[in-house]
């Protein structure tokens, strides 16, 4: 009797989970496939599979060759016809397409380098979130890109839109420059993924790079007037630029000019009166040009700088790149949420009179972190938002 109790019991609620389990499935499905715009699930599938094997793969700038060669290998299998660039030894940009000519009318790009150190891919199947260096920054976008365009091919003329995924834009836009150097034609419209927050950016901050470095006379510490300090001399220059950044160019658009002091360095010991040091800047451009700010930190370091001279050392600026004033881009397609952001880009990168449009999934506010991540239905909109974004430049170009 007992037995019988048990076996009916466990019947039951079997039978209640297999209903519960097609329940689910159902639900989930017709999430999936309704309405007609959203992915299906077998694109969904996909969009998680390739996600993860360009997170997992390790693209710190200057060690993009696995990346690049094992996404050259997925483009090729879905048909798509990919040209290397070589920007450096082991280092190159992709270019691919479907039709017969890369000379398309619309250019869709990002980048597939990453910021150090590296984070192991992790997804959780419970509450979607997928986490790993680049699963923002800006691999998301990659993978929606690609699926937004494998997605669109019936519906595309042939060689009317080609992907561009190019290295070194975390540091200076290597990659990006050599493509402008050497792109095929020009181009109508390009997009350009970047972690948004799922909104159209309607322009960003400017950039400038610059490091102080500062020679003095080394000496022991018990007769620091044998030497010259770069230590001192740093901080007085430091100090200067803490009141300067006070004063650099606004914005109605943009907001405050920022300068950030991102790493100082100086001096060999404790004992040792310092014989050398550095600081190095970012100042995220509100308004103005590279050169305006630039005469402006000449000028508010002139007296240091002379200062230090008489006593027989020396203060010079290294520019970096030859940075760039605030960017605008085009956010004139409807049904988006529109913002600017604070962050640069590839887009001053591309020379031409193309348009530009910025998009993509994920947080700015994460990227670079070490919880960097994101939830797979920002992913899946990324693909619907960059399918419509694809379908809108083309319409504008008729």
């Amino acid at each position: 009797m007992l037995w019988s109790y048990l076996a009916l019991t466990l019947g039951i609620a079997a039978l209640a989970s297999a209903k519960q389990t097609r329940l689910q499935f159902s639900q989930s499905e017709a999430l999936l496939t309704s309405p007609s715009d959203v992915p299906l699930a077998a694109t969904s599938k996909e969009l998680l599979y390739l996600h993860r094997h360009l997170i997992e793969i390790e693209s710190i700038t200057e060690n993009e060759y696995e990346v690049g060669k094992w996404l050259a290998s997925y483009l090729e299998s879905k048909n798509f016809t990919v040209e290397m660039q070589e920007v450096s030894p082991k280092r190159f940009n992709l270019l691919a397409y479907t039709g017969k000519t890369s000379k398309t009318p619309v250019l869709v790009s990002s980048h597939i380098d990453t910021v150090p150190p590296f984070w192991p891919y992790k997804h959780n199947h419970t509450s979607g979130i997928t986490s790993g260096r680049g699963s923002v920054d800006a691999k998301g976008s990659v993978a929606a890109q690609i699926i937004a365009l494998i997605s669109l091919q019936e519906e595309l003329p042939p060689s009317a839109v080609s992907l561009l995924f190019v290295v070194g834009e975390e540091t200076g836009g290597d990659g990006m420059r050599y493509f402008s150097a050497n792109a095929p034609h020009s181009y109508d419209a390009v997009i350009f993924g970047e972690p948004t927050e799922g909104k159209l950016v309607c322009g960003h901050k400017g950039m400038l790079s610059f490091t102080i470095k500062v020679q003095g006379k080394a000496a022991h510490s018990g007769y620091p007037w044998l030497g010259v300090s770069a230590n001192d001399v740093l901080a007085e220059a430091l100090e200067k630029m803490l009141k300067l950044r006070q004063h650099l160019p606004w914005s109605e658009k943009y907001g405050n000019t920022t300068m950030n002091i991102g790493r100082v360095e100086g001096g060999v010991a404790a004992n040792v009166v310092a014989e050398a040091a550095k600081a190095q800047f970012a100042v995220r451009l509100a308004a103005g040009t590279p050169t305006v700010v630039k005469g402006m930190i000449v000028s508010a370091l002139q007296g240091v700088k002379a200062r230090v001279e008489e006593l027989g050392g020396s203060l010079e600026i290294e520019w970096g790149s030859e940075g760039y004033p605030p960017v605008d881009i085009n956010c004139d397609v409807k049904g988006f949420d529109k913002i600017t952001v604070n962050y640069g880009t590839d887009i001053p990168n591309l020379k031409g009179t193309h348009k530009r449009y910025l998009y993509g999934p994920g947080s700015i506010f994460v990227a670079h972190s070490d919880h960097e991540a994101l939830k797979f239905e920002e992913l899946e909109r990324a693909v619907i938002d960059f399918k419509k974004l694809i379908l809108v430049t083309l319409e504008k170009q008729k």
